[in-house]
């Protein structure tokens, strides 16, 4: 296999929603991915959208990255089909490892550890640990309200709109993913996010 010319760190839920459109995303996500020659980071189960997209990945010709921590190997059904499948001790591990070995985070529908995830790669973007960009995959609406809660924090004055412009919103998984993938750009020094997280 050639080496991947961009990795995409993906968060989502892993279980599949109640709407078939997420699990229909997720796959789309990872095709596009595989067929482009790129590499999936994400959290290494094989249940849900995180099965989902693993697996789109896989037969799209891709490379899948998957970091799961030791505590949830069983629990999430770790995926051995990994390319690499790293299990570490904590989530804090787990968590700089994706985003250490990714040019791009996006967000797909998922549960509280997928906002957590989000909200904590975009934090530390704001704070100028990284430079990566971050995307988020509004599906079937899933995400109105969170985006619109996210105006009223930046009409409130708690967030500028320079924070929300560095977040890329969208309902085309294909553009967005483009988008992220021409912003990361192909040369992106990495940086050693363990040692300041």
């Amino acid at each position: 296999m050639a080496e991947p010319t961009f990795s995409v760190c993906v968060y989502c839920g892993s279980r599949p929603g109640e709407n078939a459109a997420f699990a229909d995303a997720a796959k789309a996500v990872g095709q596009w991915i595989g067929q482009h020659g790129g590499q999936l980071v994400y959290g290494g189960g094989r249940s849900g959208l995180m099965g989902t997209v693993a697996e789109a990945t896989r037969l799209g010709g891709g490379r899948v990255v998957g970091v799961i921590p030791q505590a949830l190997v069983d629990k999430e059904l770790a995926n051995r089909q990994c390319d690499e499948l790293h299990i570490v001790q904590t989530m804090h591990e787990r968590k700089a490892m994706m985003a250490e070995r990714s040019d791009a985070f996006l967000a797909l529908p998922g549960g509280i550890g997928t906002f957590e995830e989000l909200f904590e790669v975009w934090t530390w973007r704001q704070l100028g640990y990284h430079d990566k960009p971050l995307g988020l995959l509004n599906v079937a609406g899933y995400y109105d309200g969170l985006l619109g809660f996210l105006q009223t924090s930046v009409a409130s004055g708690f967030m500028g709109e320079w924070q929300m412009g560095l977040l890329h919103a969208s309902t085309d998984a294909e553009a967005l993913l483009r988008t992220l993938v021409q912003d990361a750009g192909p040369d992106q020094a990495p940086i050693p996010l363990r040692s300041v997280i």
